[in-house]
């Protein structure tokens, strides 16, 4: 192993050496590690989630956008378990929706509903919500013009969002 790498911190240039993990995680990097761990050359099939303990597993998931974290979940039986059964991976992506469905989210919320089926029910919503909020339709002039994923059931309350959005522009 490479004698000069730092304990702490992350280096622009490592040793080709040092695997991932060792990257990713220098503080570990001094821990001895099992046997099942592979070096950098033979990475292909490794499940970082097969060593590491479950709160660094949904760790590194909660770093992923909503449709990394859907592959993931489809990439092997462990990493959907480990997903399925940590509902606070998906509170921040529903938080980002609520900034648009702030009544959805809080009424599916108080319904007692998980983060993920909340994010399930209300993220085409909050996304055909923000595109006509942000203009992107403005100009369309009949409704053969308007796109089908542009359209999802809105309430009126939605739609007088959208309308007085428009009037501003």
């Amino acid at each position: 192993m490479y004698s000069g790498w730092p304990t702490r911190g992350i280096a622009i240039n490592s040793p080709p050496e040092m695997d991932l993990f060792q990257v990713v995680f220098p503080p570990l990097a001094a821990v001895p590690r099992r046997s099942t761990m592979i070096s950098s050359t033979e990475t292909r099939g490794y499940n970082f989630a097969e060593t590491l303990p479950t709160e660094m597993s949904v760790n590194i998931f909660s770093k992923l956008d909503i449709k990394s974290l859907c592959s993931a979940a489809l990439t092997c039986k462990q990493w959907n378990d480990i997903i399925e059964k940590s509902d606070n991976l998906w509170r921040n992506h529903c938080l980002v929706v609520r900034a648009v469905c702030r009544k959805e989210v809080d009424g599916d919320r108080g319904n007692g509903m998980s983060w993920k089926v909340i994010l399930e029910r209300n993220y085409r919503k909050s996304y055909v919500k923000r595109e006509w909020l942000n203009g992107k339709y403005s100009f369309i002039r009949s409704a053969e013009e308007i796109p089908d994923k542009s359209m999802c059931p809105l309430d009126v309350e939605t739609w007088g969002e959208i309308l007085e959005a428009e009037l501003e522009r």
